[in-house]
């Protein structure tokens, strides 16, 4: 009688390791569920969009600023993510032109970063002939520093402006005292 109690825990065994086998073939390296298929899937498409970054920012080359400015060439610094951001603007006639927008430590592929390595901050700065650009999504501490950074520039040239306030403590704060 032991005998029969003892094959019977065997195949038992056997079938609830067979059970086990089967129910384990499907958490083998699917994609299914795992997320790694949305992910391959949201890559593909990303790949095959129109890249956002494409739009045409028209500037209108006859435009003039609603300030009085004095004619040269003026930088003026903001306080980006992670560090400065430069704007540097050339006034001629009333008129202002984005020569360059550079930054310090903005992350990259992100809106900030790519607006600025694309030159679509000083496309917007031409148009809109004044720092009152629109916000860029995913960018929006970068592009109060292109703000703040137009607005000094545009100090510098003569604009009646109040300067962007900045409180001590802040990231500008420990970069303008080297810490």
């Amino acid at each position: 009688m032991r005998t029969n109690t003892a094959k019977g825990t065997r195949a038992i065994a056997a079938c609830g390791a067979c059970a086990l086998a089967v129910a384990m073939t499907g958490c083998g390296a699917s994609f299914e569920g795992s997320g790694s298929k949305d992910a391959a899937s949201a890559e593909q498409l990303a790949m095959h969009a129109d890249d956002p970054w494409a739009v045409e920012i028209g500037a209108n080359s006859k435009a003039q600023s609603d300030f009085t400015l004095v004619d040269g060439v003026y930088t003026g610094t903001g306080l980006g993510m992670d560090g400065l951001i430069t704007v540097t603007l050339a006034v001629q006639g009333n008129h202002i032109n984005c020569i360059e927008v550079t930054q310090e430590g903005e992350t990259q592929s992100v809106g900030g970063f790519e607006a600025i390595r694309d030159g679509k901050y000083a496309a917007m700065i031409d148009a809109e002939q004044g720092p009152d650009i629109d916000c860029i999504s995913g960018a929006t501490i970068t592009t109060a520093g292109v703000r703040q950074a137009t607005t000094d520039a545009l100090i510098q040239a003569g604009a009646d402006l109040q300067p962007v306030e900045v409180g001590s403590g802040t990231t500008i704060d420990k970069v303008q005292k080297g810490e």
